[in-house]
């Protein structure tokens, strides 16, 4: 059957290779009027649309300049271009032979130590026709995930089969890679995307799909994916899907999280002269509106970092209370009360600052 044909029953296409999924990604509408998600649809396909992390893709050109690829490992936060940089490394440097040149092995996939002697074992024996001086590509996404055993079993493989077979391990956190993985490998970093960087390819969505939408949605947008891409198409997506338009209230209603608006104005409360009782009732309000403590602290500490007319000496302050306060949280403590104390203690540093 051909790859390439659309008139085939969505259903069949779970059941295809990594590299055949992949020739949907921009599509745009497959059978029975679906729309394909933008992450996927405007998905990188070449290192030069890699938005952000610039030091990082220049050594990726690099490699894929001279096409001797060493061992991999790609460690940043979730969105931040990790899995298709690699990607569009591998149809660099194998073009055409990309779809068979390529094993990729997701978190979803079984990827115990029988896996690893098995599946890429034999992947890594197999013959395949090659450009000269390529190798092929094994990707291993959220490898961090991988048990310590499949790691120890997959060192030795990584040894026997490097004429033929280049690895790229894709993790959030380097340090849950065993050791001796991690001299084998090149480790290559990844920060999270400035909010410029995202806002031009949000916006390169928008005129492709014809999106209404105003600079408060695009910046609410910004503001809850906190440099995460694939957050932020999502939320560009939903909120146009759900209401047509995407503005400040509409995207705040899709991510569900504390309108900053409200947010803001508990934190002027407690600098304003320490107006404690318009400052707990904006918590009580959050509280009673159904959102959990971690979110509105979440939230609170975004606020605090943002504003621009806290006195910087007060702002560290009202960082330092907030953080205690999230250790709280974290341990258990998740509860009006807690909130309200964060309240009272950031009110009282005014008070402190004003003696």
């Amino acid at each position: 059957m051909n790859a390439d044909t659309t008139t085939e029953d969505p259903i069949q296409i779970s059941t295809k290779t990594a590299g055949d999924k992949r020739k949907y990604s921009g599509a745009g509408i497959i059978k029975g009027g679906y729309d394909v998600p933008w992450v996927e649809k405007y998905r990188p396909r070449t290192l030069d649309e890699v938005v952000g992390n610039h030091e990082t893709l220049v050594r990726l050109r690099a490699i894929a300049r001279d096409g001797n690829m060493p061992n991999l490992i790609l460690c940043g936060p979730p969105g931040t271009g990790k899995t298709s940089s690699v990607h569009a490394l591998a149809r660099g440097m194998l073009g055409d032979a990309y779809d068979r040149g390529v094993l990729e092995l997701n978190a979803s996939d079984a990827r115990g130590i029988d896996v690893v002697r098995g599946k890429i074992k034999s992947f890594a024996m197999n013959k395949v026709h090659l450009p000269h001086g390529r190798h092929k590509i094994i990707i291993l996404d959220e490898a961090d995930s991988m048990t310590s055993a499949a790691q120890q079993a997959l060192r030795r493989t990584m040894e026997i089969y490097s004429n033929t077979t280049r690895f790229a391990l894709a993790c959030n956190i380097s340090t849950k890679i065993i050791e001796p993985i991690q001299s084998r490998a090149a480790i290559l970093r990844y920060s999270r995307l400035a909010d410029e960087q995202i806002l031009v390819r949000l916006r390169h969505v928008c005129a492709c799909e014809d999106v209404s939408h105003d600079d408060d949605g695009l910046e609410a947008i910004l503001f809850c994916a906190e440099g995460d891409m694939r957050h932020a198409l999502n939320g560009l997506q939903a909120s146009h899907s759900g209401f047509g338009h995407v503005g400040r209230d509409q995207v705040f209603k899709v991510c569900d999280r504390p309108h900053p608006g409200i947010v803001r104005t508990i934190i002027d409360a407690c600098i304003n002269g320490g107006d404690t009782s318009t400052a707990v009732s904006g918590m009580q309000g959050l509280w009673d509106a159904g959102y959990a403590g971690t979110d509105i602290i979440g939230t609170l500490f975004r606020v605090v970092r943002n504003h621009g007319e806290m006195p910087e000496a007060l702002k560290l302050e009202y960082l330092r209370e907030i953080g205690f306060g999230h250790m709280r949280l974290a341990d258990g403590a998740d509860s009006l009360l807690q909130l309200l104390g964060l309240v009272s203690r950031l009110c009282q540093k005014v008070e402190v600052e004003d003696q």
